[in-house]
């Protein structure tokens, strides 16, 4: 079993110089990060956001081999041809390089609606556009008459070969039916070790049933607090939460690993030991050079355990 790690983009990375992220990057590359990932919002809560197309295009260019991820993107808020397009152009410019996180949101119902999108269509309208995508990216000529999305002879050319790995988020039993279905992992986050196992298994029981064998990329991706004590490690991560999500911490506590890289690392184990290849770790630290050495030190030993 192979092992993929990820390190979302550091706080203040995208403030530097393009020398001084150049830099960072081949910092995280060669401390053993396989690949970088970006979040996606269009407005969240009090306006914030980032699109994770134009961050993960930007990040190719500062590297030449580090892997990208979006983690994860809204595509409910999208229609999936221009999506398949800006999928073929990602990976002309850094082919085999990407992965594709989608999910559909929810935190903030006043971020779909002001993009135009009734909040519960969202499931319906990503299964959707997940069909489309799918056979946009294989090549297809594409007919599709759904009750959301309706398309005629849609193509894009060139096909996208090799496949980009498209890894489903969500935590309700429709999203694993979804990854069943359409994705080639799931990338799971604010969840029980318990829980991720009995996930993985309805998601193989599940694409049974749609005569789906897929070599599964599945991972977890959680918000880290990393110090040199466990209580500065948790306050660090804390105050970030709670700023973001404008929910207390105590809310997520359970899920997040916070404390030096060998509490991290400790906590993460059993995710990876019942069937996760890719963590995504979302470091928060006093500074972007303790989140880029100290995540090192998390994932070699976490590829180390793996390895043993």
């Amino acid at each position: 079993m192979s092992l993929k790690v990820g390190l979302a983009i550091p706080g203040k990375f995208w403030n530097g110089s393009i020398e001084k992220k150049s830099q960072q990057l081949e910092s995280i590359s060669q401390g053993g990060f396989d690949h970088v990932f970006s979040a996606d919002h269009v407005s969240f809560h009090d306006g914030s956001g980032k699109d994770g197309f134009v961050e993960i295009a930007a990040l190719s260019q500062l590297h030449p081999s580090l892997g990208i991820m979006i983690s994860i993107y809204l595509l409910a808020l999208r229609h999936p041809v221009p999506v398949a397009r800006q999928l073929a152009s990602i990976h002309q410019i850094a082919p085999g390089r990407t992965l594709f996180g989608i999910g559909i949101g929810g935190e903030d119902r006043h971020e779909i609606e002001i993009c135009g999108v009734d909040p519960s269509t969202r499931g319906k309208r990503t299964n959707e556009s997940l069909e489309i995508l799918r056979g946009l990216m294989a090549g297809k000529t594409v007919d599709f008459d759904g009750v959301i999305i309706q398309v005629e002879a849609a193509r894009i050319k060139p096909r996208i070969d090799p496949h980009i790995p498209i890894i489903v988020g969500g935590r309700s039993n429709a999203a694993l039916k979804r990854v069943a279905r359409f994705g080639d992992g799931w990338i799971a986050s604010w969840c029980s070790v318990k829980r991720f196992k009995e996930a993985l298994l309805l998601i193989n029981q599940t694409a049974a049933e749609y005569q789906r064998q897929v070599d599964w990329q599945h991972g977890y991706q959680p918000w880290v607090g990393l110090a040199e004590t466990k209580e500065e490690a948790r306050a660090l991560v804390a105050a970030e939460m709670e700023n973001f999500y404008k929910i207390p911490f105590e809310k997520f506590e359970r899920y997040t690993p916070y404390g030096t890289p060998e509490d991290i690392a400790a906590f993460l184990a059993p995710y990876i030991q019942n069937g996760a290849k890719i963590m995504n770790l979302k470091i928060i630290a006093a500074t972007d050079e303790v989140c880029i050495a100290g995540g090192g030190e998390v994932a070699s030993q976490l590829k180390r355990m793996v390895e043993n």
